[in-house]
């Protein structure tokens, strides 16, 4: 049974930024420029895209796509033939509350632990590593989770073979060896090639306008309060703010 888990001591220091919407619409990624993952990873896990009114997470904000454009562009400029795959981008809060239900499931059952036969503190002591990661699935207009407001991609690379570039561990797994810098000090020549790979992808990110997740190697946002936090942080002060909150798409004709 889902569970409602919008703990207010969970709320994160970015989120307390102001949002102020630009109104910027929701726009396709056309999925020809770039590589994807079909069918979705979370689409094969029954994730309710459906009940948002959307049919796939392959939208962003218009700005947003611009600049993941113009990371692609600076990608191959550097390394020919090769292309930025989307993994996930726009996610509704009904799908993000689905996978904060999953992950939480799956760590159960990795541990071999029953829902019903552990302690609340044990409960809220996974639940804490699970938003590590994932965001709160909040519907509260000031602590929209990031995926949610249409500017935040989970991305990583494919090269000019049609391989997808070896990071060092997968997207969405919950361990340290997501860290973007996991692998920076590391003196094994494999391990060196995983962190050479994203730098490779964080670079174009960056340079297009992104912020990187400070847990996730393959997570970018640029517009939310994420964004704004980790730029207030890089330059020492309070001036940006969000210029994208959580986005409701409707349906045309509802």
């Amino acid at each position: 049974m889902s569970q409602s888990y919008n703990n207010k001591n969970m709320i994160k220091p970015y989120q307390k930024i102001l949002i102020q919407d630009c109104g910027e619409p929701l726009v396709p990624i056309s999925l020809e420029q770039f590589a994807v993952e079909s069918p979705h990873a979370y689409q094969k896990l029954g994730a309710p895209y459906h009940l948002s009114g959307v049919d796939s997470p392959y939208y962003v904000r218009q700005e947003v796509l611009e600049r993941l454009i113009n990371a692609q562009t600076q990608l191959q400029s550097n390394y020919p033939g090769w292309n930025i795959l989307i993994f996930d981008a726009y996610r509704p809060v009904e799908v993000q509350q689905f996978m904060v239900d999953y992950t939480l499931a799956e760590i159960l059952k990795a541990r071999e632990l029953k829902p019903d036969l552990i302690s609340l503190e044990q409960h809220q002591a996974i639940l804490e590593e699970v938003y590590q990661f994932w965001a709160v699935p909040s519907l509260e207009p000031a602590t929209p989770p990031p995926h949610s407001t249409g500017a935040a991609i989970d991305v990583t690379l494919v090269n000019n073979t049609g391989k997808i570039v070896d990071m060092g561990s997968p997207i969405d797994e919950i361990s340290p060896r997501s860290y973007p810098n996991h692998f920076a000090t590391s003196s094994h020549s494999e391990e060196q090639k995983y962190h050479q790979n994203r730098q490779i992808l964080a670079e174009v990110m960056i340079l297009a306008g992104f912020q990187q997740h400070q847990n996730e190697w393959w997570h970018f946002s640029y517009g939310d309060q994420m964004w704004a936090g980790l730029t207030n942080q890089q330059e020492n002060g309070n001036k940006s703010i969000a210029k994208y909150g959580r986005y409701s798409f409707i349906k045309s004709g509802s």
